[in-house]
């Protein structure tokens, strides 16, 4: 099993958060950005929805194929 040194992030504290529970998404929107070895990476939504929860802490530790939010499709 591969464990990745993962972080969400935001960009800077002076911008907003890219989505908070309630926010509309489209397939393709960026949820946030995950840090990994220096490298920033953006995460698409993979499906259009409502978020109904994020499931982690900003700055928190992921790990590979970790679920970071609940989105309701409908």
């Amino acid at each position: 099993m591969l464990l990745l040194n993962l972080q969400l992030l935001e960009l800077s504290t002076e911008k907003p958060v890219f989505v908070e529970v309630g926010s509309s998404i489209g397939k393709g929107d960026v949820l946030c950005v995950i840090e990994a070895m220096k490298l920033f990476n953006e995460i698409e939504s993979e499906i259009s929805g409502k978020i109904v929860k994020i499931l982690v802490d900003d700055m928190s530790p992921v790990e590979f194929d970790q679920p970071l939010f609940l989105v309701d499709p409908s």
